[in-house]
């Protein structure tokens, strides 16, 4: 009996193309896609959020409304967003905001939608950066402790007690 070894020509090579380049095109379909995940922040370790330092300034009299400040640290590996603050101790709604200065000096606010909390970096909101927009409540005395909420895009809610303090005294 004689073996017959097998011989690449023009005609086997035709016929075995397609079983090789179906789980070719699959790989490296698969390692672009998993690149493109990984190059818009879609992989690594899910964000991972703390919520400290909340403070709420202790409204002036006849004033509508005031600020709440939360110092928001991510140590995951990824990004989230603040999307929502509420309270059951507020009426009304509050509303995340971000601060600047006009090119003659004036300071404004501007009402944002979310807020970003970048992977491994802390958001620390403040009069000169950010802060959440809350309705004056008369009962609030410094000392007091306001519940909050805060629900972010990928972490959900997280809560927070904020401390009444008077402005300028932290």
């Amino acid at each position: 009996m004689a073996s017959h070894a097998w011989i690449p020509t023009r005609r086997r090579l035709a016929d075995t193309a397609p079983a090789v380049i179906a789980p070719v095109c699959a790989c490296v379909l698969s390692v672009g896609g998993l690149a493109a995940w990984t190059a818009t922040g879609n992989a690594g370790s899910p964000a991972d959020i703390g919520v400290t330092d909340a403070r709420l300034y202790l409204p002036a009299q006849g004033t509508p409304e005031t600020a709440a400040f939360f110092r928001i640290t991510n140590t995951g590996g990824s990004d989230d967003r603040l999307l929502s603050v509420s309270s059951p101790r507020v009426s009304g709604d509050i509303a995340l905001s971000r601060h600047g200065m006009t090119a003659g000096g004036a300071a404004y606010r501007q009402v944002a939608d979310s807020l970003t909390v970048p992977a491994g970096d802390t958001l620390d909101m403040s009069p000169f950066s950010s802060d959440v927009t809350v309705p004056a409540n008369g009962d609030w005395r410094p000392g007091d402790l306001v519940p909050f909420t805060l629900r972010f895009e990928h972490t959900g809610r997280v809560g927070a007690l904020a401390v009444v303090i008077r402005p300028g005294t932290e």
